[in-house]
């Protein structure tokens, strides 16, 4: 790997680390649907001008049917229950829970009428992940908060899906005119949600919160969708996609560094298992050196798909 490369790597596991520690703080003083609505409404603000400079918004309303359904499972849906969840279970549980995504794939893909041969590799991969799954909710939540745990296990099956939507109808479409709208889409659909749940806020968040927003639309979306682009070109989609086994380390160490969270010996096997598990489930498709699809590359990073996360 090249020195830019590297940089990019590097930066891109934080970006897509530390979104669970910032929605940890953002929901101290916020609504989840506020939360939501920031960080889409801002994220869009950003992206939007540089996807109508390159004529890119147009070709993507066009295709408004998956468009609609790829931002719904993606970002409308998942972010919420994301947010919500966070305001019971540590970041770093709900962060290591989401790298359950690459499991939940390989039946999302059976669902889909595109089913694998799984190796015994894979099985084997299947089984640390459920038993790694198993220590989280079991033993390290200790069965306290199994509404938050269902709230992820949504956010999950939303980022194995929203994927796959992607790949079937959306390949040809730009990526960064596909995150624009999607998080346009999402603002507007916040509107009136955060209006009929009363999350407009009735005082001036801190600065700390107002910061975690900020930073979950600008470094954790805009700014980590270009970056994935560009690491993308640099060491292509397969080694690319190596961040995933990054990310819950960074959401672990966050959540402990940061905001005191405990880590206990159930966080830590967790988190061996379900990385092995997600690890081996993909691993048969890159020994092989399948071509990955036009759109898959967006996809086993999101965030869902393209992954915003």
């Amino acid at each position: 790997m090249t020195g830019r490369g590297f940089v990019l790597f590097a930066s891109l596991s934080l970006a897509w680390g530390i979104p669970y520690l910032l929605i940890k703080v953002a929901v101290e003083e916020l609504d989840p649907s506020m939360v939501v609505f920031g960080r889409s409404a801002i994220g869009a603000l950003a992206l939007l001008p540089l996807a109508l400079l390159r004529r890119q918004v147009l070709p993507v309303l066009r295709r408004w049917r998956p468009l609609l359904a790829y931002t719904t499972v993606e970002i409308v849906v998942p972010w919420y229950f994301l947010s919500s969840a966070e305001t019971r279970l540590p970041s770093s549980t709900a962060g290591l829970l989401i790298a359950a995504v690459p499991l939940v794939g390989v039946a999302v893909a059976f669902a889909f009428g595109r089913p694998e041969r799984l190796s015994r590799g894979n099985w084997l991969g299947i089984l640390f992940g459920m038993l790694g799954v198993a220590a989280l909710v079991g033993l390290d939540v200790a069965g306290s908060d199994l509404v938050a745990v269902g709230e992820v296990a949504v956010v999950v099956i939303g980022y194995a899906i929203g994927p796959v939507i992607l790949a079937r109808w959306m390949t040809d479409l730009p990526g960064v005119g596909v995150v624009a709208v999607s998080l346009a889409l999402t603002g507007v659909v916040y509107v009136p949600i955060v209006s009929l749940t009363g999350g407009w806020p009735a005082a001036v968040p801190s600065a700390p919160v107002i910061g975690s927003v900020v930073a979950l639309a600008l470094v954790c979306s805009a700014a980590a969708f270009l970056m994935m682009f560009a690491l993308i070109a640099e060491i292509g989609p397969v080694r690319m996609t190596t961040i995933t086994y990054v990310n819950p380390a960074v959401a672990i160490l966050a959540g402990v560094l940061v905001l005191g969270e405990r880590l206990t010996v159930w966080t830590v096997l967790g988190f061996v298992l379900v990385l092995a598990g997600s690890y081996l489930v993909t691993r048969r498709r890159e020994a092989a050196k399948t071509p990955p699809e036009p759109a898959a590359a967006p996809v086993l990073v999101e965030e869902p798909s393209v992954r915003v996360r």
